[in-house]
């Protein structure tokens, strides 16, 4: 026989409650504690990355920086008249002397200047020969007429005596005593006059012969500046070396028209070499003249100097000239590409490492610091100093001995510690 509990379906539902009740607690404690929980280190493959150890002592500072050799003397021919390409006589690549005639130029207009420059020197050449001629003449003629008036002036100094002596025994009268002193003083001036014009007249020949022979050394001088101008129609190299281009923009070709003053050809000295290398802006502060340099031609190393430093920026970079202080090695030439090393300065007993992918001079970064057992790796916060090509000074975060991890950890950056495989 069945006897009726009335409180049986409330103990059901009591228990009901207590079971879920305990139930949510439960879950709620897991899933505070698996929020608390730090995510498992993720592994690293050693053979993938790059680590270096922290080491105390000298650190030599050195930029790096890409470019190029180029000639020390580089000179673009120009050409001093217009003309056509009537002849191109080297093509470029071929050595040449100073002498060396690159192109030939055509034009019928400088060279009819010349011609009529040179007939106007030989009319004025004639012209000073005839007025030489005429002159002479005149000086022959006033010489004449000074040697006539003097004769008559002796002649009449004689009269005079004779007279004097004829007077004082009363032969002649007084009357012609008078008039053969009047005659003597007369010619007397007369040739005074003379001779002064003789004198005048070589002083207004040397005036004449003066004007003249300047006309004659101006037509001289403009025919050597024509003839210079039809020679220089024959462009010379100017320099010893090795023609590198035929005209500016585009390659010269023959019949081309040049303007006076336009850029027909480069030639540069192969024997001198500098080099031009590029440094990033940010480096380039430290750079400054009589540094040592080391130019690596990939055929060989070759000391230096800095030179220049150019004062503007260029797509970020400053560009420095290094002068080469030693024998090129072979296959050095002219626009062949190069890399430089500058030597800054030379910091003593320091703490430095190689430099991380992502770590600067002057700023901190977060490093990988090795475990002793070196199956672990966790991030610290390092201060670094002055860098160099490949290294860079520790100012605080690292001891010597320290394995760091340099390779690029980006992908890693959401962890302090990795496991290393």
């Amino acid at each position: 026989m069945d006897i009726p509990r009335p409180n049986a379906a409330r103990q059901r539902r009591r228990k009901r409650l207590i079971y879920a009740s305990s139930a949510l607690i439960v879950l709620a404690a897991i899933t505070i504690g698996l929020s608390r929980l730090e995510p498992a280190a993720p592994s690293v493959d050693k053979a993938q990355i790059w680590m270096d150890t922290v080491q105390r002592g000298d650190l030599p500072l050195k930029v790096r920086g890409n470019g190029t050799l180029v000639p020390e003397t580089i000179v673009w021919v120009p050409t001093i008249s217009a003309g056509r390409v009537e002849k191109i006589c080297v093509l470029p690549g071929a050595a040449v002397e100073a002498d060396t005639i690159l192109i030939e130029l055509a034009n019928p207009e400088v060279e009819q200047a010349a011609f009529d420059a040179e007939w106007q020197l030989k009319g004025a050449e004639s012209e000073l020969s005839n007025l030489k001629v005429q002159l002479q003449t005149q000086r022959l003629n006033l010489q004449a007429s000074v040697a006539s008036v003097n004769a008559g002036y002796n002649s009449a100094t004689l009269d005079l005596e004779v007279n004097e002596e004829l007077a004082k025994s009363g032969l002649i009268p007084q009357l012609t005593l008078r008039q053969s002193r009047a005659k003597a003083e007369e010619l007397a001036k007369l040739l005074e006059i003379e001779q002064q014009r003789l004198n005048i007249s070589a002083e207004a020949a040397e005036s004449q012969l003066a004007v003249q022979t300047a006309r004659v050394e101006q037509l001289r001088a403009l025919l050597q500046l024509r003839r210079n101008q039809v020679e220089s129609l024959k462009i010379a190299a100017g320099i010893e070396g090795v023609l590198q281009k035929l005209g500016d923009a585009s390659t010269l070709q023959v019949g081309q028209q040049l303007p006076a003053g336009a850029n027909v050809a480069r030639v540069a000295n192969p024997a001198r070499l500098k080099a031009e290398i590029k440094i990033y802006e940010t480096q380039a502060k430290d750079v400054v003249l009589g540094q040592r340099a080391q130019i690596d031609t990939r055929n060989g190393v070759v000391p230096g100097s800095v030179i220049r430093i150019d004062p503007a920026v260029q797509n970020g970079t400053v560009l420095v000239d290094v002068a080469l202080e030693g024998p090129l090695p072979r296959g050095a030439r002219p626009d062949l590409s190069v890399e430089g090393i500058i030597e800054l300065d030379l910091l003593q007993d320091v703490i430095h490492v190689g430099k991380p992918v992502h770590g600067s001079a002057d700023s901190s970064v977060g490093l990988f610091k090795v475990d002793a057992n070196g199956r672990t790796a966790e991030r610290v916060q390092v201060k670094l100093g002055r860098s160099s090509v490949s290294t860079i000074e520790i100012l605080n975060g690292l001891e010597v001995g320290d394995q760091v991890i340099l390779s690029d950890m980006t992908q890693w950056d959401a962890y302090d510690r990795i496991r290393l495989n």
